[in-house]
């Protein structure tokens, strides 16, 4: 006998135990982003790898190392997306989505990156996104701060700390790139070997090192916020101004910035101390320049992303996600050739019940073995359909959990009966 094929390194499996969790965070996502006005669009799976390049920046260690591209027959360059702001306005811009209009949209399921596998991160790794568009000033800013915070309470989710920065223009960061590059290369002996390949090409993403070796010399940089322009301090003032009337506590770090060329002034992230170095479960910013990037007019926008996988951790971890729900019934068929008429029963309470969760216990077996699956199962009744019931038109109503008598009833009677069971 051949060995078990296993599955790809980094690409899991989500089990039935694990999909209460999943479920409450997904439908939490989706009832909060459709209560301000977002909308879900399906995104494909697979985008041209330029959108990508173009997009996210040559340079950037997701282009350069972690994307999965291919060739396929056509002789085109394909790829696995590996985040979902690129794709949404690509299908904004080509769908004509934002043409005089100011759409909000939303979307979720699989990202794909080619990078070590470790706690919190997968190669196949499951986002929510949401993004909005046209909107210039700072109060879009704030409302998706504010929704995102509400998300996570929702979801239970505690000890969250939120910080904000600015990264202003490109022109600013241009200033400040080149201060960066100057102060990291007069303690090049200090780099690491990752420092020394992104100095040139992206030396903020050298202050996320985690390095403690380079921790000095990190902490002495520039700061961004000397290099702002007015336009942008105006900006990040205001937005400041409407979290505190809102009540949000926010931390603003001058070191928090993101890795996607296409980002400038407002970034934010959730962080979760929870989830060691790979803290944050929500992030998102700014991107006024991507609509332009990508081919279409400039159009101001800003978006966040979460992770599935992350967020799912933390809500088992407080327990906030209901369990998975029990049958309301189980039927028992005392006899198989009864097995026909009581899986016609099935359906017609089904139809007449649209709430119903009833369990059939297809592949037969003793009365005593169904009555001991029922009561795994959680059902609150067992529906017993013996020769004798069958013979006279009625069903056996067996309470699992309350210790009520056993009761025999007309099958006609069945909806009442399983209405008050649902009513209570």
């Amino acid at each position: 006998m051949s060995s078990p094929i296993q599955n790809v390194r980094g690409f899991g499996d989500v089990l039935p135990a694990e999909g209460p969790a999943w479920a409450f965070v997904e439908q939490t996502f989706r009832r909060e982003l459709e209560r301000y006005g977002y909308t879900e669009v399906r995104l494909p799976v697979v985008e041209k790898t330029e959108l990508f390049s173009r997009a996210i920046g040559e340079v950037t260690d997701i282009v350069e190392k972690e994307m999965y591209t291919f060739t396929d027959r056509n002789g085109d360059s394909l790829t696995l997306r590996p985040e979902g702001t690129a794709g949404a306005v690509r299908a904004a811009l080509q769908r004509g989505l934002l043409h005089n209009a100011q759409p909000r949209l939303w979307y979720s399921g699989p990202m794909f990156r080619h990078e070590r596998p470790q706690k919190g991160r997968y190669r196949q790794f499951h986002q929510v996104g949401a993004e909005a568009f046209g909107v210039p000033g700072p109060d879009i800013d704030a409302e998706l701060i504010l929704l995102s915070g509400r998300i996570l309470r929702a979801l239970g989710v505690r000890d969250l700390r939120l910080e904000i920065n600015s990264l202003g223009t490109q022109a600013a960061r241009q200033h400040y790139r080149e201060a960066l590059i100057a102060h990291f290369e007069a303690h090049s002996a200090v780099l690491d070997e990752d420092a020394q390949r992104r100095l040139h090409s992206n030396p903020l993403r050298v202050l996320d090192s985690k390095n403690p070796a380079m921790a000095s010399i990190i902490d002495a940089a520039p700061d961004l916020s000397d290099y702002l322009d007015d336009a942008s301090r105006a900006h990040f003032q205001s937005l400041c101004d409407m979290l505190d009337r809102a009540g949000q506590s926010y931390h603003v770090n001058t070191r928090l910035v993101r890795g996607l060329d296409y980002y400038g002034g407002t970034v934010f992230e959730w962080i979760s101390a929870d989830l060691g170095a790979q803290g944050t479960v929500l992030a998102g910013g700014r991107y006024d320049i991507l609509v332009e990037m990508i081919g279409g007019r400039p159009t101001p926008a800003i978006g966040f992303a979460a992770g599935l996988e992350r967020l799912v951790a933390l809500v088992e971890a407080a327990g906030t996600a209901p369990p998975a729900p029990a049958p309301h019934a189980a039927l028992v068929v005392g006899d198989d050739s009864l097995q026909a008429e009581t899986l016609a029963l099935a359906e017609q309470l089904r139809d007449q019940l649209p709430w119903l969760h009833l369990q059939m216990p297809l592949g037969g077996g003793s009365m005593k073995s169904q009555l001991r699956r029922a009561d795994r199962s959680g059902a609150a009744v067992a529906l017993i359909r013996g020769a004798e019931e069958a013979a006279a038109g009625t069903v056996a109503v067996k309470y699992l959990r309350d210790g009520i008598e056993q009761v025999t009833v007309a099958t006609e009677q069945l909806p009442e009966i399983l209405s008050a069971l649902h009513a209570h």
